[in-house]
């Protein structure tokens, strides 16, 4: 029987590895379990260059945070943030902005723990607990109801996280009802997984067949069936590309020359 680590919240399945949990791992954390672990690692034996993915995203997002703040939005909502590493949206928003205000949400109770306890001397972030899955109860979240005026401009953070929606769960139809409730003016990322050019890499279907052992199977999308998803939103510059061609800072960093990144795309829009 898997050991439970004193920090692991009781009911959770040991057996059952978790996508935020893997991605953490990914990112060099530790509030991981075995079962994670093991995934984790058989992913990166398919593709070991996952990390960097992981890597790029993360300065998408930042990026992206950066880019609202500029724009006047002080407000904002990352759904599916995972497990809090450093350079998290709080600490890059309110390092720009102080109190500017985030709620984040994630359905995997280790990550709402651990994200309560990180926040918990920070009165302009929380976390919700919550599915993507059911946008309503995100919006409806006493969270979200605290710490957010949806009158005003929200970024909406959906990074790495619509691509774990199949298209029997309606994406386009979730990211609408929450658009519906955000003002005009609010900004929204989208971080997904793609196909390389040559096509779908046998490794990334190896990746994907570890992600169909989590509750969220991995799901690829080309650029161009991300675009229904922006719907009410006009996309900004330079359009739905690959991560590190998304707002480059040009800042020269050696991971980038990796063509595993190139597996991400990236994509923001505003509300009309």
């Amino acid at each position: 029987m898997t050991d439970r680590p004193s920090w692991a919240p009781q009911g959770i399945d040991l057996s059952v590895p978790s996508v935020s949990r893997i991605y953490d791992y990914f990112l060099g954390g530790s509030h991981n379990f075995e079962v994670d672990r093991e995934a984790a690692k058989v992913a990166l034996a398919a593709l070991p260059g996952i990390p960097k993915v992981g890597q790029a995203n993360r300065a998408v997002m930042r990026r992206a945070v950066n880019l609202a703040v500029e724009r006047g939005i002080t407000q904002f909502l990352d759904i599916g943030s995972g497990i809090p590493t450093f350079g998290n949206v709080h600490e890059v928003a309110q390092a720009r902005r102080p109190g500017a205000r985030v709620v984040y949400v994630d359905n995997d109770p280790v990550a709402v723990q651990h994200s309560r306890a990180v926040l918990s001397d920070n009165h302009d972030a929380t976390i919700a607990a919550a599915d993507l899955r059911d946008p309503v109860s995100i919006l409806e979240a006493p969270e979200t109801r605290a710490l957010l005026d949806l009158d005003r401009p929200v970024a909406l953070m959906l990074v790495a996280v619509v691509h774990f929606l199949s298209d029997a769960d309606k994406p386009a139809e979730i990211i609408a009802t929450l658009r519906d409730a955000l003002a005009p003016g609010s900004m929204m990322l989208i971080t997904h997984g793609t196909a390389s050019e040559a096509g779908i890499l046998p490794g990334q279907r190896n990746v994907q067949q570890v992600y169909q052992r989590t509750a969220t199977p991995l799901i690829l999308r080309s650029a161009a069936q991300l675009e229904p998803f922006f719907e009410g939103f006009e996309i900004l510059e330079p359009g739905i590309v690959p991560l590190p061609h998304w707002r480059p800072e040009g800042d020269g960093d050696p991971q980038y020359d990796d063509p595993i990144v190139l597996t991400g795309l990236a994509g923001a829009g505003l509300k009309r």
